[in-house]
């Protein structure tokens, strides 16, 4: 099945339900870019895991596709090095997600913490859409179709790749061979940016992000807006740095680390006005976004370009997903016509 000389294998994607923002670029996207030198990387665009809590706004879904897909090139993910691809267009991807749910409980679904996290966060109660409390099996249909052994995530995130190896054991199991590898989580030092408001997790539908594509008032605005230490009343009051969100953010993206720590230290001791440390941290977005910014705008420009290299992309992730899940069930025992 495998080849000591292939290079590792890696799925990542994310579901269109719009623009990717900062917090997309420092907990997976930069990573994206450097990890497609030495791997065989795979880019989902995932439009129908979208559909879990967006069914109600298939339009939002369908337009998210190309605006995704966007961002990717904008920062840097290079079509000749990893291959982006379109969910809804990999049949196998459906077929062995329905497979799955087979080998899998719903107490286990809902034991999930990231789904769990989910149902909380969006209200569902128990109005949970069966396709997002199936999720995990989607994701493992994803990931194991393309027999990816690495997997970059949020931390999290990793829950899913620990019941897509679940999974994994009980098909191999019951192929009576390891048909299907096991995935690693790949998982970014830097952990889960804060939204501008201060709340733990960065979010499109939250309004509290800086899209890639932010404009420059746009990103001057949303540094103006952010959260910062409202004990700091007077620049000469001793700041707090902790639970800061502009110090976080430096600490994300300052590539200048001992003027960050230097800023800090003057922000604990008084005399350092939340507006300074604003003013560094919109010079270091800017610095940033901008080039971002234009290369979006230039594939933008051409989007039949865009769908064209989609198109290509998910003709090449066909022939792989079409072969792994051939090959499962095959090996798994079901009732063959071809022989």
């Amino acid at each position: 099945m495998s080849d000591k000389n292939q290079k590792p294998i890696i799925l990542t994607g994310d579901r269109t339900t719009g623009p990717l923002h900062i917090g997309h670029y420092a907990g997976s996207l930069r990573n994206r870019v450097a990890l497609q030198e030495g791997h065989e990387q795979y880019l989902l665009l995932a439009d129908l895991q979208a559909l879990t809590d967006n069914s109600g706004d298939i339009a939002k879904v369908r337009e998210s596709v190309l605006e995704v897909a966007l961002d990717y090139l904008a920062v840097g993910i290079d079509p000749e090095k990893s291959t982006i691809c379109l969910q809804s267009h990999l049949p196998a991807l459906s077929e062995l997600a329905l497979l799955y749910l087979n080998f899998v409980t719903v107490a286990r679904l809902e034991r999930n913490p990231t789904i769990k996290d989910e149902i909380a966060t969006l209200g569902f109660a128990r109005n949970v859409p069966a396709g997002f409390l199936c999720y995990p099996a989607s994701q493992a249909a994803d990931i194991t179709a393309f027999r990816a052994t690495l997997v970059p995530v949020g931390a999290d995130q990793a829950p899913i790749i620990e019941q897509t190896n679940e999974i994994v054991r009980r098909i191999n199991a019951a192929c009576g061979m390891d048909v299907l590898p096991e995935a690693t989580p790949l998982i970014p030092k830097s952990g889960r940016l804060p939204g501008i408001d201060g709340k733990a997790k960065m979010s499109k539908s939250l309004g509290n992000a800086i899209r890639l594509s932010a404009s420059t008032d746009d990103v001057r605005s949303a540094v103006r807006h952010m959260f910062t230490d409202p004990g700091h009343l007077r620049a000469s009051d001793p700041g707090q740095v902790e639970g800061n969100v502009v110090f976080t953010y430096l600490d994300a993206f300052d590539e200048d680390q001992s003027a960050v720590e230097d800023l800090k230290r003057r922000y604990r001791d008084g005399g350092l006005a939340d507006a300074k440390v604003k003013d560094r941290l919109f010079e270091v977005l800017e610095t940033l976004l901008e080039p971002i910014r234009r290369r979006r705008k230039e594939y933008a420009a051409d989007r039949a370009q865009v769908i064209e290299m989609i198109r290509q992309g998910t003709a090449r992730a066909r022939e792989v997903t079409d072969q792994t899940r051939a090959d499962v069930m095959s090996r798994i025992g079901l009732f063959r016509l071809d022989k």
